[in-house]
């Protein structure tokens, strides 16, 4: 089967949800930036990282054969992807927070609470996002199963339908390492994410470019818009975070001129390092320079330290990671789980 077009434009996207939940974390390391900050991004922001990380796995794989191999491969791929980075976050959070007199904002100390998020179970700062996205990958081959073939496997879809409205019932609780917390925004983008090839039959109008550029910045500071309105993690922001998605994903040449460009793009490559390891390189920087800098230029320098950092980890940690993973498993491991070859004796 033929590789799927690389959507150029979900790079970008996925670049602006880091920035904003680098934004958003600027007033914990810099307090007197505080009332500039915009209430909720950095949530919202995360909820299109979930929606979008639907959407791929149902582009990518909903239309290919499932086997067992197939599964195996699929499940190799994004745990090389997600976390080797991921340990080496963690480690380095435990090495700033049993550094004496440091104070460092979101640590991780003792034996139990390490082992939890070496286990993804833990929950300190940004860690807590990765545990659902690991989780939705393990419920994946469920959903992959029901896109093979909708009429077999038609009990699949009643009932994660049916969970997912009584997870809805119960409220959608909050920020947690629970998928069922986090379940409708995987859910939506994987039902957009399977509904996108059938769109690109036909041309995307002004109106889509007009909405896949709006949208998605509406989403991000619509808890300042509308401070009443539903919870970040509710029914709503869910269908909204599939929906821009998929209409960033259409790439009408407005939008694109935005989401593809390359800076954008470069963000969206170093999105996870950046997501990850944002926090412990400012308050770094903080606590180095704040005593004799100014802040407007103490707090620039900490970004650009981030994102050579980000950069740094993505060269040099996440793609010899998952490359060397991947090529171990293919030369070894995957030979265990292949799928059996037909008896052609006569």
């Amino acid at each position: 089967m033929p590789e799927k077009k690389h959507i150029a434009s979900l790079d970008g996207l996925r670049g602006m949800a880091a920035a904003a939940v680098v934004f958003s974390h600027l007033d914990l390391i810099f307090p007197p930036l505080a009332p500039f900050m915009i209430t909720g991004i950095g949530g919202r922001a995360v909820a299109i990282f979930f929606a979008l990380s639907g959407f791929l796995m149902a582009y990518l794989y909903g239309d290919r054969p499932i086997s067992r191999k197939a599964v195996a491969d699929f499940l190799v791929s994004r745990f090389s992807r997600i976390y080797p980075v991921y340990l080496v976050a963690v480690l380095v959070v435990v090495v700033l927070s049993n550094i004496p007199g440091l104070d460092f904002i979101n640590p991780i100390q003792g034996a139990r609470e390490i082992l939890r998020h070496v286990l993804l179970f833990g929950s300190t700062g940004v860690l807590w996002s990765v545990p659902p996205e690991i989780q939705f990958y393990l419920l994946f081959p469920l959903i992959w199963l029901l896109f093979s073939d909708t009429k077999r496997y038609q009990v699949i879809g009643v009932l994660l339908a049916g969970f997912l409205a009584l997870d809805a019932l119960a409220g959608f609780p909050g920020p947690g390492i629970l998928l069922v917390s986090k379940l409708a925004f995987f859910l939506f983008g994987a039902a957009v994410g399977r509904m996108q090839p059938l769109l690109n039959r036909q041309s995307p109008g002004l109106a889509t470019g007009v909405l896949a550029l709006t949208l998605p910045f509406i989403i991000l500071v619509s808890n300042q818009l509308f401070p009443n309105a539903d919870n970040a993690w509710g029914l709503a922001p869910a269908f909204a975070g599939a929906l821009a998605v998929l209409l960033v994903a259409r790439e009408h040449r407005l939008s694109a001129a935005f989401f593809a460009a390359r800076p954008m793009r470069f963000l969206g490559k170093i999105s996870f390092s950046l997501y990850l390891f944002h926090v412990p390189v400012m308050f770094l920087m903080g606590n180095a320079l704040s005593s004799v800098l100014p802040l407007y230029v103490v707090a620039p320098a900490a970004l650009v330290a981030t994102l050579i950092i980000a950069w740094i980890s993505y060269e040099c940690i996440e793609t010899p990671a998952r490359r060397a993973l991947v090529s171990l498993w293919h030369e070894r491991g995957s030979k265990v789980i292949a799928d059996p070859q037909p008896d052609t004796r006569v």
